[in-house]
């Protein structure tokens, strides 16, 4: 008997539905599984409560394959982080890369990322996927408590971090870690979710350990190339659905904050069927200010990737499949690709917001009947700062706070709830005092906040909060001076307004601004309803 050797490889089974179904959910579950580890084990009541924050997992490139359901305006962005640590370093097993730069990846200085490779057991030299994990943290220095103030440049908003090892082959830089606790107000809480976020990566890395083991490292490969094709497919099949065109709309911020001329953001989106493929063009847009409400390219690319995910079923996977069939093109130094040293603690939180208004009004001149009118257009960043009498340490309260959603084609809007390219919760009002020398005066919707139409908008919120040492009050919010719209002849929502209360009277504050208050002072903000439709 003679034996034959196969010299040819033999070709791997082909995948079908079922298997990359199976992926596709196991990779959403660690993702989702990541950020409750963040949630459970974090420090601050703006990622334990409020869950201000974001996972995925990206393929050996850095695409991503995988996200939980968390903050739109981090997780289209966060591609753009683990491309940044690819570029400025070449991780290791136990390296952990960490990074906040806007103009490196990131988005804004709160926002902290940590990116880990995952290494196979068969080959230390390449990371077979990447985890990732990026929260806002209460405080990273600046001028202004909770990092969220007006400023004139980004250097006066905090501590920005290039892509750095915080953690080098599983031992913790200290000193790394000992330069930012040195320059934040509140290093006991800022070290706690650091340490979550480590943990959290340690968990997407051992999970995505199990499934390479189970199915082999080539496999994941395979699978993770055939969820974002299949995520192109669903993406150009939308749009092979459209009427080919162009369709332009624009919409504005209220100011800089420091004066009083509107901010126009306009949009062109060309829509070609036969090609199956869209072209997104920011034109036109207003020049790059010397303020925070400034927003760098990679807020713009993670609106339109929010957006056109939309369009798409709610099981559809969230891969970077969704973007090959589309182009967005930007003009460098405007508001919506800002370069240095514009300061942008805004643009992530404000700009978003108005990018995503933008692309919706201009979508609902081809699909009328299922773009729903504006939200509320703006998170209405609250942050109040100062030393806990309680306690004797400096305290940095943020919170964004909840508005209308804006009317859908076929049902009312619903009220005080995070929309668009937030996703986040309030922070319980037993949390909030418990955790900082405040009280809730008043928490309730907004009655008659929402647009009229065939479909209301959802009312926005009222948030009286009294402050109980001395403090710092910042506010950056929007949609005090050009109303949520409506749509198909439907009314707007009712434009927001924050006050000031005092022994001697209520004062109506700017929309962003930064005062201080007495002790028994209150700061009442009342955010907008959602435009109303039909």
């Amino acid at each position: 008997m003679s034996t034959v050797l196969l010299t040819e490889p033999v070709a791997a089974p082909a995948i079908d539905a079922i298997e990359l179904a199976v992926f596709k959910s196991a990779t959403h579950s660690i993702a989702e599984e990541m950020g409750a580890a963040l949630r459970r084990t974090s420090f601050s009541p703006n990622i334990k409560e409020r869950r201000d924050y974001s996972c995925a997992v990206f393929d050996g490139t850095g695409q991503v394959i995988a996200m939980g359901d968390h903050m739109p305006v981090h997780l289209g962005s966060m591609p753009m982080s683990v491309k940044a640590v690819i570029e400025a370093m070449t991780l290791r097993p136990g390296d952990i890369a960490m990074l906040n730069d806007p103009y490196a990846g990131g988005t804004h200085l709160p926002d902290i990322t940590m990116v880990l490779g995952v290494f196979p057991q068969e080959d230390a030299t390449k990371p077979l996927l990447y985890v990732a994990a990026r929260a806002h943290h209460a405080d990273v220095g600046g001028l202004y408590p909770g990092s969220m103030g007006l400023c004139h440049e980004i250097y006066q908003e905090g501590l920005r971090i290039p892509p750095v090892l915080l953690v080098d082959q599983g031992e913790m830089n200290r000193a790394v870690l000992q330069l930012i606790l040195h320059n934040v107000r509140t290093p006991q809480e800022r070290e706690g979710d650091l340490l979550s976020q480590i943990g959290a990566c340690r968990v997407g890395e051992r999970r995505l350990l199990e499934l390479a083991k189970k199915r082999g490292s080539e496999r994941i490969k395979q699978l993770a190339a055939a969820l974002m094709d299949y995520s192109e497919r669903l993406m150009r099949a939308q749009f092979a659905q459209c009427t080919s065109g162009t369709y332009t709309a624009e919409d504005f911020l209220d100011s800089d904050g420091f004066s009083d001329t509107p901010l126009p953001i306009r949009v062109s989106i060309t829509l070609d069927s036969e090609a199956q493929a869209a072209r997104v063009s920011f034109h036109d847009c207003h020049p790059q200010v010397r303020s925070s409400i400034n927003a760098v390219y990679a807020i713009t690319y993670s609106a339109v990737y929010y957006v056109l995910r939309c369009l798409l079923p709610e099981n559809a996977p969230a891969t970077a499949g969704i973007m090959r069939p589309v182009t967005v093109e930007t003009e460098r130094g405007t508001i919506v690709d800002a370069v240095l040293p514009a300061p942008v603690a805004g643009g992530n939180v404000e700009t978003s917001q108005r990018i995503v208004d933008v692309l919706m009004r201009a979508l609902a001149q081809v699909m009328p009947d299922r773009v729903p009118a504006a939200s509320s257009g703006t998170m209405n960043n609250l942050t109040i700062g100062g030393v806990d009498h309680r306690s004797g340490r400096p305290f940095a309260y943020y919170e964004t706070i909840a508005g209308g959603m804006g009317a859908r084609p076929n049902a009312d809007g619903i009220s005080g709830i995070h929309t668009h390219m937030t996703n986040s919760l309030n922070t319980p009002v037993e949390a909030l005092e418990y955790a900082y020398p405040l009280r809730v005066h008043q928490y309730s919707y907004r009655p008659g906040s929402g647009g009229q139409g065939r479909f209301h908008g959802g009312d926005g919120i009222i948030r009286e909060i009294e402050v109980l040492t001395p403090s710092t009050l910042t506010l950056l919010t929007e949609r005090r001076r050009f109303a949520p719209y409506g749509l198909q002849g439907a009314q707007g929502g009712k434009l927001g307004v924050s006050f000031h209360i005092t022994q001697e009277g209520r004062k109506e504050l700017p929309a962003k601004c930064s005062v201080s208050a007495n002790v028994s002072d209150r700061i009442r903000i009342e955010t907008p309803g959602g435009g109303g439709w039909g």
